[in-house]
Order: C-alpha cells, then sequence, then structure tokens
C-alpha cells in the first residue's frame, strides 16, 4: 500500500520562467515536463520530497493565474522561529505565497 499526498497546482504566466525560478530559488528537481509548441509548459517540480506542479494558466478550461506581479519574490515575513519551526514566507512573482520552514527538533511537525 502506497501513501496519499495532495500536490498542489500553480497556474502562472510565463511557465517556463516560473519553473527556472523555482528551480534557483528553492533548489526545484524538474521530475517531469511538457512543452507545447507555443511555449507553455506543464511541468511536475519537486522540493524534498514535496511534489508540485507548474502550469501556464488556460483560460479556455478556466484555469487561470493569480494577479501578475513584479519579477522576483516579495517577503511576506522574515524566517523566524515560531511554535518548534524556523519558518518564513515569501510571494513568487506569480502571485503564489510560499512559507518555507524546517521543524528545529525531532518529532515536531509530524
Amino acid at each position: 500500500m502506497t501513501s496519499a499526498g495532495i500536490a498542489p497546482m500553480l497556474s502562472v504566466r510565463r511557465g517556463a520562467e516560473a519553473v527556472a525560478f523555482y528551480k534557483a530559488a528553492f533548489g526545484a528537481r524538474e521530475l517531469f515536463k511538457i512543452e507545447a509548441p507555443d511555449g507553455a509548459v506543464v511541468a511536475q517540480l519537486a522540493v524534498d520530497t514535496a511534489k508540485f506542479w507548474v502550469a501556464d494558466e488556460s483560460p479556455a478550461h478556466l484555469n487561470f493565474s493569480p494577479e501578475k506581479l513584479a519579477a522576483g519574490a516579495k517577503q511576506i515575513w522574515p524566517v523566524r522561529e515560531e511554535h518548534g519551526w524556523l519558518m518564513g514566507r515569501v510571494v513568487d512573482p506569480y502571485g503564489h505565497h510560499w512559507e518555507i520552514g524546517k521543524p528545529l527538533r525531532p518529532g515536531v511537525g509530524e
């Protein structure tokens, strides 16, 4: 028996740039990628064991990206210790918020 999981799908504009951003910003590994002739992409990425999808928005499928922001991630709150975690939050150039953290001791968050 395998365990179930959740893999979020991030709808973005400029999908190829988004994939490059997540690789550079978070050290994401590319697990799967399809590129359409028009440049649109669908990719599955992973940061450690956390998997997520990135795809160009598709209005025909009612799949839209969040409001477009200026290039580069913006800090929402800095990395700090909270409830046994070291964590912070950024918003990426595509409008998605990322909470980045790790437990400070074994057993927290398991």
